[in-house]
């Protein structure tokens, strides 16, 4: 079956926009949906097996257009994305969540939520003092939590940002690695410093680092202080144990906000430890003033693969 559409940009970048870095938008759409997408002056034909698939790829295009005129930068995770959204008819839902800008990097990059999952995670941030972000990798838990620590840096909401991780191994022993302390455990920290590069850049990071407007420490360094008018982050916390989350949570302070994030399918800690991730779902989930988001593989916004390996390793482990 085929079929055309208009394919009317305003300016070339707009027609480049659409089809993404190295054509991976349409790649991704006629990989995903199982059709040929052929530009051809100011039509887009588009090449179907079944008229399912034809109209489901005439609406994942519009939507896309949509999204380019309003000013998205597109690559194969926003047209995954798109399509995910139009299949379970949640097209209008997902033009909603693009429109909004939640912060420009320096380098003048908009950084969006790209799920409905993720939407709901920035709005309960920007609301509660104390949000978990709990699912598989690659859902923007760690990283959307920096860009808002960011933004609220920026606008004065808290005077210091805080991130911290513990430092569990993964099948390594930190004393048989090289150096002193911090150059133990700083490749645990590294995602943190990675997203908090992509924010800022590298200098500007490492001038607010000297500062200490930034501070990056092992989840035992938080033991003892009282952690006002700052924005904290702690990662992977499904490897904390009991008593090191209760330590954590209690250091709240006024003036600032926390967020948790972890996935309780990577627990690296000794068997017979619980997850302290784990014990605050159960005894703090549906307190007052407290929000869980559950993120799922549907959240995913890393290359495709990934939500694929996710969804196999849930099945297999169910």
């Amino acid at each position: 079956m085929t079929d055309k559409i208009p394919f009317v940009m305003e300016h070339a970048n707009e027609a480049q926009a659409l089809l993404g870095p190295k054509d991976e938008v349409f790649q991704a759409i006629e990989t995903e949906l199982k059709v040929a997408l052929i530009p051809r002056g100011e039509e887009l034909i588009i090449q179907a097996d079944t008229g399912e698939a034809l109209e489901l790829t005439k609406q994942v295009i519009i939507t896309l257009q949509t999204l380019v005129k309003k000013g998205a930068r597109l690559n194969e995770s926003d047209a995954i994305s798109v399509i995910q959204h139009i299949q379970v008819g949640k097209g209008d839902e997902l033009l909603e969540h693009y429109e909004r800008v939640v912060f420009t990097t320096n380098k003048g990059k908009p950084i969006r939520a790209k799920t409905v999952g993720q939407s709901r995670y920035v709005r309960a941030i920007e609301r509660r003092d104390l949000v978990f972000g709990i699912g598989p990798a690659g859902t923007g838990k760690t990283y959307l939590a920096v860009v808002l620590a960011a933004r609220a840096l920026k606008e004065g909401q808290v005077k210091r940002i805080i991130l911290t991780r513990p430092a569990v191994e993964a099948g390594e022993n930190l004393g048989f690695l090289p150096g002193d302390l911090k150059e133990k455990v700083d490749p645990y920290l590294r995602p943190l410093y990675d997203a908090l590069f992509d924010v800022y850049g590298v200098e500007q990071t490492n001038r607010l680092l000297e500062r200490g407007t930034i501070e990056v420490a092992p989840l035992a360094y938080m033991r003892g202080r009282t952690l006002e008018d700052a924005f904290v982050i702690l990662d992977e916390a499904q490897n904390t144990t009991k008593e090191q989350m209760k330590m954590f949570l209690t250091r709240l302070g006024f003036g600032s906000k926390m967020v948790v994030t972890g996935d309780l399918t990577q627990v690296d800690l000794p068997k017979g430890k619980a997850s302290g991730l784990q014990e605050a779902l159960h005894l703090l989930e549906g307190v007052d003033g407290i929000h869980f988001e559950h993120f799922s593989a549907s959240d995913v916004v890393r290359h495709p693969l990934v939500k694929k390996i996710i969804n196999a390793y849930s099945t297999d482990l169910k």
